[in-house]
């Protein structure tokens, strides 16, 4: 075990007191964190994976109806954690919350909304952490996609220098989504009094250069609005998904620096059409993502790639297979774009628009350019090589779900 592994946190404490009004009529008789998801509470999913990141304690700080949560949660043996309560009053706010149980957390712990839900690596996190000089690190989503509004700015050193609760501020670029590692003996900062913990704590630390962001562009889902329930039912089916890159791992690459043009230039791998096939009959959605230099050269046009997909789709079909999507990166090696691996951007748009996991799908690729943006995207990546063929991979993941 390394040195930042003994560091990592291993307290959450969760924020679950609130009234959840913007959620009534659902809230009037449970709090948000109870809305159940396809036949367990969203604080259920929450739990999970604590778990799965080796979290051994939970403290829960509740107001609101909070006999339904602790009835269901008890003391957390069905997680493998241990769990306990601090309850305030339904009006405290979220500082005052985490100042009346400060006497219960730990030196170093992790603080999370009841009401987010993010596909978290803590030992990466923290070792994040570790590494730079600060005193907490927020969880910072990029919202490219204005998914919300911001309300942060992030400096080019990667730390946090605004923090807006209002969301007015000019330049405003990235929004917090909790999952804070934080060291206790920044509690020290709050006043006293029924106080808001971010809007107190945030703007201290940003001043001092002590608040680090972790930057994530994989979409968080939330049971904080109405209109946010669906997307958030959708994510939490945990549907079958894999993503495979084109050249090298389904058809065979063009030689070096040339490009497969047309179909006429199309060879199949051998067992891809079957590992397709097997995939489908198994119930995933199949994605692909590909680098295609060869536009931006002038060596293809976009109808050319378009020809040459709908063949390669035409015949998976005949062979019970197929393709869900197809993403592709049109730019050169130079162009700067966020879609050409090895970075991540294509996972990450394959993520939103179905709503994927990218922590339990698999990425197969072929080179180190995949290696890297699967990593960057945090899939779980594998290669094809001479000892393993798409078929030969496809067949250890269908046996491992």
């Amino acid at each position: 075990m390394g040195f930042m592994d003994r560091h990592d946190p291993k307290q959450a404490v969760i924020l679950a007191g609130g009234k959840g009004s913007r959620l009534f009529p659902i809230t009037k008789d449970i709090p948000k964190p109870m809305i159940e998801f396809h036949g367990k509470p969203f604080i259920s999913y929450l739990l999970q994976m604590l778990k799965e990141n080796d979290v051994k304690s939970v403290l829960m700080l509740l107001g609101y109806l909070p006999e339904k949560i602790m009835d269901y949660c008890g003391n957390g043996s069905r997680w493998g954690l241990e769990i306990k309560y601090s309850i305030g009053g339904i009006d405290d706010d979220t500082g005052t919350r985490v100042l009346n149980a400060a006497q219960e957390i730990d030196d170093k712990f992790l603080l999370m909304y009841c009401d987010n839900y993010w596909p978290m690596d803590l030992r990466k996190m923290n070792s994040h952490f570790e590494a730079n000089s600060c005193d907490a690190m927020v969880t910072v989503y990029a919202n490219d996609d204005k998914y919300t509004k911001d309300n942060m700015i992030v400096d080019d050193q990667g730390y946090v220098k605004t923090y807006d609760k209002e969301r007015k501020a000019s330049g405003l670029k990235g929004v917090d989504i909790g999952f804070l590692i934080m060291k206790k003996k920044c509690l020290s900062l709050l006043p006293k009094g029924n106080i808001h913990f971010e809007r107190e704590l945030y703007p201290k630390l940003a001043l001092e250069h002590k608040l680090l962001a972790y930057n994530t562009r994989h979409r968080y889902y939330s049971v904080s609005s109405h209109e946010r329930l669906a997307l958030t039912n959708e994510f939490l089916s945990f549907k079958k998904n894999i993503i495979l890159d084109r050249d090298g791992v389904i058809n065979k690459k063009a030689e070096k620096a040339r490009y497969v043009c047309k179909w006429d230039d199309w060879k199949w791998l051998p067992g891809a059409v079957e590992a397709i096939s097997l995939l489908k009959s198994n119930g995933y959605t199949v994605i692909i993502v590909s680098n295609q230099a060869g536009i931006a050269r002038g060596a293809m046009t976009e109808k050319d790639l378009h020809d040459i997909h709908g063949n390669m789709v035409s015949e998976l079909q005949k062979e019970g297979g197929g393709i869900d999507r197809i993403y592709y990166c049109p730019h050169g090696w130079n162009d700067g774009c966020e879609c050409r691996k090895p970075k991540p951007g294509m996972l990450f748009q394959a993520q939103r628009d179905f709503h994927i996991d990218l922590s339990k799908t698999y990425f197969i690729g072929d080179d180190e350019r995949d290696v890297q943006a699967g990593e960057a995207a945090g899939c779980r990546t594998l290669l094809v090589d001479s000892n393993n063929s798409l078929l030969d991979l496809v067949k250890k993941v269908i046996l491992k779900k």
